[in-house]
Formats: C-alpha cells, structure tokens, sequence
C-alpha cells in the first residue's frame, strides 16, 4: 500500500520560518510580520520539534541557519513566493474589474453608448455586464455593482437614485400621417406595441380615460423597452418608453410624441451595491460617474424644456 503523505507542520510556524530564513533575524521577521521577538521564537521551536532537528543555530547578536534549515528555506520560500503571487494576481484583479448587473435596456440605451467616457477617466477599470431581468443576490454574488427598478428599499445595499421610471406614448411619424389624433383614445385607432402591457392602462388612466379594453389587440409582446422603442421606429406601432433611454431618437423626430402626457411610477432606476464595498476605489469611481452623467442629462432636459417654451 502506499504510504500516506505526513501531515504538514502548523502554517503559522512555517510562515515564521520563511520570514525569519529570508531575513536571517528574529528581530527583522517580528517587525514584519507584526509579533514579538518571542513569539517568534515560539514558533520557531514548534517546527524545530516537529523537524525534529535544529533549523537555526542562535548565536549572541544574530541567528543561522543550519544545514537542515538551509535544506528546508529555498522550498519554503518559493512556495510562499508563489502564494505572494497568486494573491497579488487575485488582488488586481480584483481592483481593475468591475463587474455590474443590470437590465437589457438600461445596459443597451443608456449605459454602452457612453462607456468610453467612463474608460477615458478610468482606463485601468475594465467594466463588464450581465444583463439580466433576475434580481442577483449581490451579497452573495461577485457582482460589485447593480442597476435595479424599484422603490430603493433593499436591506444591506446602498442605493442611489437616478431617474424616475416614467413613460409616455411614442411612434414613428409615419404612422401620424394618415389619422387625425386629438384625444388620448384616438391611439387606439394605431396598432399598439404591447397592449398587454399594464402601463397602458397607467398612462390612459393619467389621461383621464379608464376602463380601456385592450383585450381583443394581439399582444405582440416584446418584453423590453429597447425592443419596443426599434419596433416604434420601424412603424410597428405606438409604444410605451422612459424618454430617458430614448433622447436622441426622440430629439431628431426618429419618435414622435402623439401627446406630451408623461406618466409616473413610484419606481425609479437606482445604482446599488452591497454595503461593505462602499469604500472600494472603483466602486467608488463608477458609482461617481454614473451620477454624474445622470446629472448631465437632467440638465440636458431642462435645457430642451426650456428652449420648446420659450422660457
């Protein structure tokens, strides 16, 4: 039979060993690895006991090592240097990805198209995405940051909000041409893009018209904004967006508005993430600019507003 292999020695004895090998000191090794000269010792005897011979030879002002301690130090330490590595491999790592979770259209609308900002001021952070429609556990999951709808009532994160989860109506222009819209009901003589979609009755209920039967219209449910915004493009039909993922096509007429009624939820979109990383440098610089780009685009709006009144 083969023979086992031996049990290995306390690591926090070898770990002294290694130190007090490389600086050929007891006194250096405690310095460095924060423990008295005699703790150091200690541990030294533990694994000279477990060896089963003398590793240094202790002279009046310094220590040597022995030819077994000679024997055992280069082995020692190139394990430990190897360790070093890993850890410091796993450490950058650790500090040049971040890693975020977010929704299909917030990732593909809002957040992709300006990430080489992000990477011109940050270019030693690489950013990498999950889209995802599940909520991920972030305490649990190497995810450092994620982008959520909801109220901001999530134990355990810190939330930040960045814009409200409204929507309004959209369409091509080309599907205005041919029919006279005055009043909110008059959409419903256009096809509508997700009429399953319980926003719409939201959105008619804010314009004052309730009980709207949408029943009987194929629900050619497309499941995300994004989807919802390219079929409104292409004439597929009116949809419900956030405006906020949609600034450019609306700007240049891509989108239309049949009427300026905007909606609102008492959800938003918010950046969280766990706690105990709210002091992590990237973290703390993606989180930084993220609000700041959601500040620039208020500013944006307003800008719009005010210019399409006058003011």
């Amino acid at each position: 039979m083969p023979k086992p292999p031996s049990k290995l020695p306390p690591m926090s004895a070898v770990r002294v060993f290694e130190a007090a090998a490389r600086h050929q000191s007891f006194t250096r090794a405690a310095e460095e690895l924060g423990m008295t000269q005699a703790a150091v010792s200690y541990q030294i005897k533990i694994l000279e006991d477990r060896v089963g011979a003398p590793l240094f030879n202790r002279l009046p002002r310094q220590v040597t090592l022995t030819t077994k301690g000679r024997q055992l130090a280069p082995a020692v330490t190139e394990a430990f240097e190897a360790l070093r590595n890993a850890f410091s491999g796993v450490e950058d790592a650790v500090q040049t990805v971040l890693s975020l979770t977010t929704l299909s259209t917030f990732a593909s609308n809002w957040l992709v198209p300006r990430l080489g900002r992000f990477r011109q001021l940050q270019p030693n952070i690489a950013v990498q995405i999950s889209v995802s429609t599940e909520m991920v556990e972030l305490a649990r999951s190497e995810f450092d940051i994620g982008i959520r709808s909801g109220t901001g009532e999530w134990p355990g994160l810190e939330t930040h909000v960045l814009f409200p989860n409204q929507f309004i109506p959209v369409c091509s222009p080309d599907l205005l041409r041919d029919v006279e819209i005055r009043e909110p009901v008059d959409i419903l003589k256009l096809p509508l893009i997700s009429p399953g979609d319980p926003w719409w009755q939201d959105w008619f209920a804010a314009a004052g018209e309730r009980n709207i039967d949408l029943s009987g219209r194929p629900d050619n449910s497309l499941g995300v904004q994004q989807l919802e915004g390219m079929a409104a493009i292409a004439g597929q039909g009116v949809a419900l967006i956030n405006p906020f993922f949609f600034p450019e096509d609306l700007a240049s007429g891509r989108l239309v508005k049949p009427f300026d009624l905007l909606a609102t939820t008492d959800r938003s979109y918010w950046l969280v993430y766990p706690k105990a990383r709210r002091r992590s440098a990237k973290v703390e610089a993606f989180r930084d600019w993220v609000l700041s780009e959601v500040a620039g685009d208020s500013e944006a709006a307003d800008c719009r507003a005010k210019t399409k009144t006058g003011t």
